[in-house]
């Protein structure tokens, strides 16, 4: 689907929801919201722009990354429960973004903010699978509206160019669903290399079989190099643009790798809050090996025009009722239509 029209991508991912109630619409005009919110893509793409600013061009959120080429080859055994051509053992050529969170491309690379890595997997059938993850296993936001209420939060005063501290005061009291992953991040230090963090799915999809059978699912995938965060000192030490340059200098050297783990989720397990974990206890499944052979900077390399589409799904992989998860398409879609404008 790289290159498509976007048109096409926002119209066969609102489809593909039809049935969750998504109402869609192309271009910019007002693209439709889950129904249990009142907030709209547009609504959410202005009040990133005006919490990060403008940057003709480049996405609003993620602004900063860079793009890398690799392969996924998929474990047999994930086939049990789902019929997806990643799982039938082919080495599958991948494009990905990996990023900081947020619209400043010029945020510094020890924030103690969300990274991400973005995949898109090519399978031969000419078929094409998204994942966009974060480092932290939980998300900020149980709804659209939380997160369009905190963009609207941290809109920078004229005062003194930053967010009001008593905006961010009321956001966080108002909207307890924020607390999981503001907790996460100030236990714990960004990763020292993008290569070094794992990246969680965040929300529920369900996986079907041959047998028509479904499956809940939450993956993750976790480095082979271990998890090694930012020390304090690091933290205010280093360089303000240090994770391209590793990651590109790293994969100079060897391949970064991640392995990619399914967790089987339960009846009644959360399927539609990405901001609730599963229990600890839940089975846990190999999937597949990620291998990442080459970085670079993402102006004018494959994934500066992959819109990472979370509804970009394969055979066999299905979308649950997360509003977030199906309020990003067709929000992602507004992005990127005014990127490709030059807006």
């Amino acid at each position: 689907m790289t290159g498509a029209p976007l048109s096409v991508v926002a119209a066969a991912a609102c489809a593909l929801v039809a049935s969750a109630t998504l109402a869609c619409s192309p271009g910019r005009q007002d693209a439709g919201a889950a129904t249990d919110t009142t907030a709209t893509p547009v609504q959410v793409d202005d009040a990133l722009e005006r919490a990060y600013g403008v940057h003709p061009g480049q996405r609003r959120n993620h602004t900063k990354g860079l793009c890398a080429l690799g392969t996924f080859t998929g474990d047999l055994g994930a086939a049990v429960y789902s019929r997806s051509g990643l799982f039938v053992g082919d080495t599958i050529p991948v494009v990905a973004r990996f990023s900081l969170a947020g619209g400043d491309p010029d945020e510094a690379d020890a924030s103690p903010s969300p990274r991400g890595m973005a995949l898109e997997f090519r399978l031969p059938s000419g078929a094409r699978q998204h994942m966009t993850m974060i480092n932290t296993p939980m998300f900020f936001a149980r709804t659209p509206q939380t997160f369009l209420d905190k963009m609207v939060a941290l809109a920078p005063v004229p005062a003194t160019g930053k967010p009001d501290p008593a905006a961010m005061q009321r956001f966080a009291a108002t909207h307890p669903d924020n607390a999981g992953q503001a907790k996460f991040l100030a236990e714990h230090n960004p990763p020292a290399s993008f290569a070094t963090a794992p990246y969680f799915g965040i929300h529920t999809f369900k996986f079907l079989n041959d047998r028509g059978e479904t499956t809940l699912v939450r993956w993750r995938f976790a480095p082979d190099a271990g998890e090694h965060a930012l020390t304090d000192a690091q933290m205010r030490d280093a360089p303000h643009d240090f994770l391209a340059q590793e990651l590109i200098a790293r994969t100079k050297q060897a391949p970064a790798r991640w392995t990619m783990w399914l967790a089987i989720g339960q009846p009644g397990d959360v399927e539609n809050d990405p901001t609730v974990l599963w229990p600890a206890d839940r089975k846990q499944v190999r999937a597949g090996a990620l291998t990442i052979t080459s970085a670079m900077p993402q102006t004018g390399a494959a994934c500066d025009g992959i819109n990472y589409d979370p509804l970009v799904l394969t055979d066999g992989i299905v979308p649950s009722s997360d509003p977030v998860l199906l309020f990003r398409s067709p929000s992602y879609a507004v992005s990127f239509d005014q990127r490709r404008a030059g807006k």
